[in-house]
C-alpha cells in the first residue's frame, strides 16, 4: 500500500473484527434492518404516491425523507456488509471519498428537510384552515429543493477541505465506514484550521435547522394549550406526535455523537453510536409515520386489499 499523499491506495476499514463471531452475528442483525429500511421506506413512498389522499405537503416531504434514509444506508451497509463477510475489510481511496461525501450530504439534507417540516406542522396547526393556500405545491417543491441544495452544498464545503489533505500515513480507519473526522486524522498535516472550518459547517447545519424546530413546537405547544376543546388537543398532538418523534431520535444520536465530552468518549462507543445513527434510526421511521398514522395505516389496508382481489 502506497504511502505518499498523492497516491490512491486502498483504505482499510476496521470495523467490528475484535471477535469474527460476535461481528458475523452483529452483520445477520445489520441485513435484517437493512432489509427492514429498504421495505419500509419504500412501502412509505408507494403508498403515499397511489392513494390520492395522502397527496398532501406532509406526505410530500415524508417521501423525500424516505427515500433519504434509502439512500443513506444505502452508500454505506452494503459495503460494511460485504466486508464483514468476505473479510477484506477494503475500500478503495475513490468508493472511500464518495461514500463519506454522499452520507455527509443525505445526512445534511434530512437535518434541514426535518426543519421544513417542522414548519409544515406549524402552517397545519397555527392555520388549519389557509394550510392548503400557504403550504401549496410550488412552495412545497422549493422547500424541498433548500433542503436538497443546502446538504449537498454542506457536504460539497467539507469534503473539498477533507479531499485536499495529503495522506501520508497508515491508512487504517477503526470504524465500519469512511467517517470524514476520521479520515481526516490520517493526514500527515496540521488538521486544525480544516477541523475548525467543518465545525462551523456542522454548527451551521445543525444550529439552524434545531432553531427552526424548537421555535415552531414552541409556538404549537403555546398554540395547543389556548385550546379549549381536548378533542383539538388531541389532533394537534397526533398531528405533531410522529414527527417529533423522528425528529428526537434523529437529532438525539446526532448530539449524542458529536457533542459529548471527548474524555468520555471511546472509539467503540462511537461505533455503536453510529450504527444506531446509520442503521437502526432509519428503520425507525417507516414504523413511527405507520404505526402512529391512522392516513397511512388505512392507505395500506386499501393497496393490500387490492391486490389481494
Amino acid at each position: 500500500m502506497a504511502t505518499n499523499g498523492s497516491s490512491w491506495g486502498n483504505f482499510l476499514l476496521i470495523g467490528f473484527s475484535e471477535d469474527p463471531k460476535a461481528e458475523f452475528i452483529l452483520s445477520l442483525v445489520i441485513a435484517g434492518f437493512y432489509t427492514m429500511t429498504l421495505t419500509g421506506n419504500t412501502a412509505i413512498i408507494l403508498i403515499s404516491l397511489l392513494d390520492s389522499r395522502l397527496h398532501t405537503p406532509m406526505y410530500f416531504f415524508l417521501r423525500n425523507l424516505s427515500f433519504l434514509d434509502i439512500g443513506f444506508t444505502t452508500c454505506i451497509v452494503p459495503q460494511m456488509l460485504v466486508n464483514m463477510w468476505s473479510g477484506e475489510k477494503t475500500i478503495t481511496y475513490i468508493g472511500c471519498m464518495v461514500q463519506f461525501s454522499v452520507a455527509l450530504a443525505l445526512g445534511s439534507t434530512e437535518c434541514v428537510l426535518l426543519a421544513v417540516m417542522a414548519i409544515d406542522r406549524y402552517v397545519a396547526v397555527l392555520w388549519p384552515l389557509r394550510y392548503a393556500t400557504i403550504m401549496n405545491q410550488q412552495i412545497c417543491r422549493i422547500l424541498a429543493a433548500v433542503s436538497w441544495i443546502s446538504g449537498f452544498a454542506n457536504s460539497l464545503l467539507q469534503s473539498s477541505l477533507a479531499i485536499v489533505l495529503p495522506l501520508c500515513g497508515h491508512r487504517q480507519v477503526d470504524h465500519f465506514h469512511c467517517e470524514i473526522l476520521i479520515i481526516i486524522k490520517l493526514s500527515c498535516v496540521d488538521t486544525g484550521p480544516t477541523e475548525s472550518k467543518m465545525l462551523i459547517g456542522r454548527l451551521i447545519i445543525l444550529a439552524i435547522p434545531v432553531s427552526i424546530i424548537l421555535t415552531s413546537y414552541a409556538c404549537i405547544a403555546r398554540t395547543v394549550v389556548k385550546m379549549q376543546s381536548a378533542e383539538g388537543r388531541k389532533k394537534a398532538f397526533g398531528t405533531c406526535a410522529s414527527h417529533l418523534t423522528v425528529v428526537t431520535v434523529f437529532f438525539g444520536t446526532i448530539m449524542f455523537m458529536y457533542l459529548q465530552p471527548k474524555n468520555n468518549y471511546s472509539q467503540n462507543q462511537g461505533k455503536i453510536l453510529a450504527l444506531i445513527y446509520t442503521v437502526i434510526a432509519p428503520t425507525m421511521n417507516p414504523l413511527i409515520y405507520t404505526l402512529r398514522n391512522k392516513d397511512v395505516k388505512r392507505a395500506m389496508r386499501k393497496v393490500i386489499w387490492k391486490d389481494v382481489v
